[in-house]
């Protein structure tokens, strides 16, 4: 009789194939957020598991609804806490599946999204705002938009929607102006936002003598296809950074050079190629 009460440790092969790919999982979960406050709720959330196992084995029903909740509770805690990082980890697995890719295009294609192009016009009006400012060491962090949709980051700041010019940049980049603190962000041959928040890179390889704008520009291109034009305070330097890759401007004929593919006249050139 008393023996029945313990006949669910009666394992086969489904239940042990069960527990390893469990265990793998919970085992993932402690590496990636260890030494992060997420691990004592993790802790909790597991241990409420194990119970609520052994509460549905013994068929205490009351007892199994209860921790059935409890779990719920835990792993939306374990969401909402870490949104962010998740965000971040499913990004990278799009990024280096060349599945999700190629689902990438398809859906590009069966709902019209088309690639942001500047015209030749705005192409040189932000290429020559970047070499005063650099000539004047104004620090300057300048978003252009692609494919992917950033709405969530024009909401950090303050709407613009004016018309691309060398002198409304450099006035919203000059240190007394209230704007010049955070990114612009630019799209379809308009300035759409300025002083707008961007996430920070925890890539921890980044050189140090690079700033918070560089480690902003490198954190928004590891989210999206956007590229993103950087001016130093401190050296006056200019880079460019896509794809989480940071580069050097050397002279403003080299920027001219990485800004015409994503421009009307380079696109139109690519195609025809």
């Amino acid at each position: 009789m008393i023996l029945g009460v313990f006949e669910f440790l009666n394992i086969s092969f489904a239940d042990f194939l069960d527990i390893v790919l469990v265990a793998i999982i919970i085992f993932l979960l402690f590496k990636w957020i260890r030494g992060s406050s997420a691990v004592n709720i993790l802790l909790a959330v597991v241990v409420l598991l194990v119970v609520r196992v052994i509460v549905e084995a013994l068929n205490m029903r009351l007892m199994s609804g209860l921790m059935g909740a409890l779990v719920d509770i835990g792993i939306l805690a374990l969401i909402v806490l870490f949104q962010p990082e998740i965000r971040h980890s499913l990004l990278k697995f799009t990024e280096k599946s060349g599945f999700a890719r190629s689902t990438r295009k398809v859906v590009d294609r069966l709902f019209g999204i088309k690639e942001q192009e500047l015209a030749d016009a705005s192409v040189r009006e932000i290429a020559e705002a970047c070499e005063e400012m650099s000539a004047l060491k104004e620090g300057a962090l300048i978003v252009l938009t692609r494919k992917d949709n950033l709405d969530y980051i024009v909401q950090t700041g303050d709407r613009v929607d004016a018309q691309i010019s060398k002198r409304l940049i450099l006035n919203i980049f000059f240190k007394n102006s209230p704007l010049h603190d955070g990114a612009m962000i630019i799209g379809s041959d308009r300035i759409i936002a300025a002083r707008c928040t961007l996430p920070i890179s925890d890539n921890s390889d980044i050189p140090a003598h690079y700033g918070m704008r560089h480690k902003a520009a490198i954190g928004i291109t590891e989210e999206c296809d956007a590229h993103v034009l950087v001016v130093s305070e401190e050296t006056g330097t200019i880079s460019y950074v896509s794809n989480g890759e940071i580069r050097t401007v050397n002279n403003v004929n080299e920027l001219f050079a990485l800004l015409g593919p994503i421009s009307k006249a380079g696109a139109s050139q690519d195609k025809t190629a």
